[in-house]
């Protein structure tokens, strides 16, 4: 092995590492021990993306109006078109293996968003591909779950598409993140709960990264609107309130969804995700997101645990230094683990809100890491560790980035 491979990873001198090849592997074990189960939801995409592209009374433009409990975005009904060529359970496998995939790329543009955001710093390299290892060992089991287990497309395209945005957020380009966290959104609404992360662009960009963004979730979702009135109707769409959410521990008892409820949670995802630009910790904001979710949704289902284990992931990884990324691990044993061994619905749903809280308030209260290497302070720090405005992200440069 020559000193270039030790130092960037590389296995005999191909564009592949080592901590790749275990991440795989490790998504291979999960996929053939979850897939066997799997495809719980995959046929609310097969529904949708039929009624979609029918010529019936209760499909087309129609859709929502008709059967708001497809609470799914269109662009993820197109996508899930792509599939429909094939017998129903072979369409349904190659759809789990293409998610899963999805969720290895992931990881590969997290650790090339950490490299681009530290670009200038001293950061070890081989360092930070073993904190993605290590935070990728504990993201992999709840991938598998949205994205196998459950077939949730929807999220799982949001997700990916808010990785993207966030990685052309490090590299300066604005109108990518804009154009990337649109077509989140219009893969699944609660993605609307990411949208601050547009706020950590320099201020000079906001207008037009801003109408790039309202105007192509204007042109997925209008037309519904259009076509049919009746489609608002899909937005008030109630679900169960489960005694193990966060909620009953508010004194919520509605036995649905109360009305105040998805307000609620894009207003407390918009707000915690702005204030963490404002900190100048915007790798922070899909946590922050997330938590506001499982906060105040009345279900527990595990794939919500997805969106955290993506913000432990960028933030372990991004936001931090440290080698070890607790936070993913933490996230992993207190909400999937709760899930799995604590005797009663109360405890399950307190160690949720305990979890938001805690997390919550770490990020965004306690002291940021200083960036070592370069000398200097991150870009956009005051000398008193507060700034109202983010950090712009690192301008476009040809330097090569060793990424992990």
């Amino acid at each position: 092995m020559t000193d270039y491979e030790a130092a960037t990873g590389r296995i005999a001198g191909l564009p592949v590492r080592r901590h790749h090849v275990l991440l795989l592997a490790w998504t291979v074990l999960w996929f053939l021990l979850v897939e066997p189960s799997g495809g719980f939801s995959w046929h609310y995409l097969r529904q949708g993306e039929e009624l979609l592209f029918s010529d019936r009374s209760d499909g087309g433009l129609a859709l929502y109006a008709h059967h708001p409990e497809l609470q799914i975005g269109p662009v993820s009904l197109a996508v899930a078109r792509l599939f429909a060529p094939f017998p129903g359970h072979a369409g349904e496998v190659l759809a789990e293996a293409v998610m899963s995939g999805l969720g290895l790329a992931m990881l590969v543009l997290v650790g090339r968003t950490a490299a681009q955001y530290h670009l200038g710093t001293g950061t070890n390299h081989r360092r930070l591909q073993q904190r993605l290892l290590v935070a990728g060992l504990a993201f992999i089991p709840m991938w598998v779950e949205v994205s196998v287990r459950f077939a949730h497309l929807d999220d799982v395209l949001a997700l990916f598409f808010t990785t993207l945005a966030a990685h052309e957020l490090s590299r300066g380009r604005a109108t990518a993140v804009a154009v990337y966290l649109a077509l989140a959104v219009d893969s699944k609404p609660w993605a609307l709960a990411f949208a601050p992360l547009l706020l950590a662009l320099p201020r000079a960009r906001w207008l037009r990264t801003g109408l790039w963004f309202a105007g192509l979730v204007a042109v997925a979702w209008l037309p519904f609107y259009l076509g049919d009135l009746d489609t608002m109707a899909a937005a008030k769409f109630t679900i169960p309130n489960q005694t193990a959410s966060a909620l009953r521990w508010f004194g919520v008892t509605d036995p649905t969804t109360p009305w105040w409820d998805r307000p609620a949670q894009f207003g407390l995802g918009l707000g915690l995700g702005s204030l963490a630009v404002w900190r100048g910790r915007w790798p922070a904001v899909v946590l922050l997101g997330a938590d506001a979710r499982i906060l105040l949704d009345p279900s527990v289902y595990t794939y919500y645990t997805a969106s955290i284990m993506l913000g432990t992931l960028l933030w372990d990884t991004v936001g931090q230094r440290r080698l070890v990324p607790w936070w993913s691990w933490i996230a992993l044993v207190a909400l999937y683990g709760g899930t799995l061994f604590l005797p009663s619905d109360p405890a399950r749903g307190l160690v949720r809100l305990a979890f938001v809280v805690i997390s919550a308030g770490c990020v965004l209260l306690l002291p940021a890491q200083r960036r070592r290497g370069s000398g200097r302070r991150p870009s956009g720090r005051r000398p008193s560790g507060r700034r109202r405005t983010a950090p712009p992200p690192a301008p476009r440069q040809r330097a090569t980035v060793q990424a992990p």
